[in-house]
């Protein structure tokens, strides 16, 4: 089996309300889909979602890479996804997103191949899993009032995304601890938007609203800051922007920076490479978070299969197809009730795009089936 021609999608998706976090707001997720074809007629999907102020790629040049990426791959073992892998990230080592979309479509035809979803390929249970839901920073009662739709709407916790004045995000939380009681989870996210000095402050007073966690308080670069955060003791730490790699990993472990893990495929590059984050974690001692950026439930889906293979992963934030006005997918993971999860049963993804709307986005084929 070899790789015989890539379609490559550019789309573009306006969400139900403008989502805004520290570092950056959005009202139009950019997302890149690929679709790799092989000479036995089977094809693997993949998403690549991005968000420029996280992992720094535009759609420009997402698109130009994903071009050189399927030159690259055409003629080549879709099986092999090590070497594959390896390959991608020696091509291309600072461009992950887009890598990860490939990473995802190779892992896809391997579940089809296999006639196994894909949670099975990867060694695991088929198990439910259940996401949380994210209000995005605005006014304290703007931010109260959403979290308090996703408390009737049955989630058992709500992700808060924080950064923008230690003043004003104490007055944010108690605002939703308020309206949500005391026995919904509230789980903070910064997103870098706090300094050392802020972070410590805002830590400390916070912790008297029963936090969960907090991600990522300090820079991405600021491990040092993170440790300080952690020895703190006041809110468990996570990292996530400080986290594309394994290499990133073993440094967090190495500087005892965090107590948990933000794994994203967006940031990862993609399963494989999530693979070997979590592996490292769980040697050390540290659970991990599967999160998300905006992807439609096809990047979800494959998340979502990560999630159930491995029991390592105890916290999921998958909620970024519930942000979308429209959902191009065909089969996957399902929302349930309360934010619960199950992943299909169909080989691979078990995940498609609708026909009808495939059909309506710019679309370029790379490979000797290419017109």
């Amino acid at each position: 089996m070899s790789i015989s021609h890539i379609e490559i999608f550019n789309a573009g998706l306006p969400l139900k309300r403008p989502f805004r976090i520290a570092i950056g707001e959005t009202s139009v997720t950019e997302t890149i889909f690929v679709r790799v074809h092989t000479d036995d007629g089977l094809y693997g999907l993949g998403e690549a979602n991005l968000f420029r102020p996280v992992v720094g790629e535009t759609r420009e040049a997402a698109l130009a890479n994903a071009r050189d990426l399927a030159q690259w791959l055409i003629g080549r073992d879709p099986l092999d996804i090590d070497g594959c892998v390896a390959g991608m990230r020696a091509f291309l080592p600072n461009n992950a997103t887009i890598r990860s979309a490939f990473d995802m479509a190779l892992y896809d035809l391997l579940g089809k191949t296999a006639q196994l979803p894909l949670y099975a390929v990867l060694a695991g249970p088929r198990r439910e899993i259940v996401t949380d839901n994210t209000v995005g920073i605005d006014t304290p009662e703007t931010m109260a009032a959403h979290a308090l739709e996703f408390r009737e709407r049955g989630f058992t916790a709500v992700k808060v995304k924080l950064g923008a004045g230690v003043a004003e995000d104490v007055a944010r939380i108690a605002a939703i601890r308020d309206v949500l009681g005391p026995d919904i989870a509230i789980r903070i996210d910064a997103n870098q938007g706090w300094d050392r000095v802020d972070a410590l402050q805002a830590l400390r007073r916070l912790s008297a609203f029963d936090i969960q966690y907090c991600e990522q308080p300090v820079a991405a670069w600021d491990f040092e800051g993170l440790a300080a955060a952690r020895s703190l003791g006041a809110i468990p730490i996570m990292a996530d922007e400080a986290l594309f790699d394994e290499h990133d990993a073993m440094r967090l472990v190495t500087t005892r920076a965090c107590d948990y893990f933000n794994i994203k495929l967006a940031k990862s590059g993609g399963i494989h490479v999530a693979l070997k984050i979590n592996a490292l974690a769980e040697a050390t001692g540290i659970k991990c978070m599967v999160g998300c950026m905006t992807e439609t439930r096809l990047g979800l889906t494959a998340a979502a299969h990560l999630v159930s293979s491995r029991g390592n992963i105890v916290f999921a934030d998958l909620d970024g197809a519930d942000m979308l006005r429209e959902d191009p997918v065909v089969g996957g993971m399902v929302y349930g009730e309360g934010g619960r999860i199950m992943v299909p049963d169909a080989p691979g993804l078990g995940a498609d795009l609708d026909a009808g709307f495939i059909a309506g986005l710019e679309c370029e084929t790379i490979g000797r089936n290419a017109e």
